[in-house]
């Protein structure tokens, strides 16, 4: 397999897009978002994790890399496609929080989060997201409104910076998928989540 999974041409604005810590980078969802975006102009660069190359080379699965291992990683990629200008990078859920961690890099210059890990689901006590109480980086939060690592209703318990923007995805839960009675659908729901995260990365580009 190779290294990296790349949508959309050379010279647009890009979006390094990291995986979340249960599926890797050719999954279903990011192959879905990664489409969408190069369709409206983005290049995006997907990539796996050390734990999930070791995967798809002998199929056993494992637990995700220790936070330092993921950042390590990610920083790789950064400094290999960050060429002469900063760019904006996220992810899926682990893939989004590690993206926020790293939102101070000088080559970073907008963090894209898709269902952020706010806890563990039914464990509100396990708050993953002081840090997005200081980010000074422009930022992109794109939620379920039923997600159960941080649902619609709990935000107003949340802490977040002025340069975070969160956007609920209806009736979505941690991938976007509503319920079939909201009337809402889960191509509908993707393709407004990456609507939004392409007028946000098209935004942060224009600042640059």
């Amino acid at each position: 397999m190779s290294d990296y999974l790349i949508d959309g041409e050379k010279g647009q604005p890009m979006f390094i897009f990291a995986h979340g810590a249960g599926a890797g980078m050719d999954h279903a969802f990011m192959e879905a978002v990664a489409k969408g975006l190069a369709k409206r102009g983005i290049q995006v660069v997907r990539f796996n994790f050390p734990y999930m190359v070791k995967r798809a080379e002998d199929g056993k699965k494992r637990p995700p890399d220790r936070a330092p291992k993921l950042l390590d990683a990610y920083e790789a990629v950064i400094q290999e496609f960050a060429a002469d200008k900063p760019i904006v990078i996220g992810g899926k859920s682990m893939g989004g929080r590690m993206s926020s961690l790293l939102a101070d890099n000088d080559k970073v210059a907008g963090v894209a989060c898709l269902g952020f890990p706010f806890h563990p689901p039914g464990k509100p006590e396990k708050y993953k997201g002081d840090h997005l109480a200081e980010l000074a980086t422009p930022t992109l939060i794109l939620q379920g409104e039923r997600d159960t690592f941080g649902k619609k209703e709990e935000f107003e318990d949340f802490t977040l910076s002025e340069s975070v923007n969160v956007q609920f995805i209806p009736d979505g839960d941690h991938s976007f998928k509503p319920r079939k009675s909201s009337g809402y659908t889960e191509t509908g729901n993707i393709q407004l989540a990456v609507k939004q995260l392409a007028q946000f990365i098209f935004e942060v580009y224009g600042e640059k």
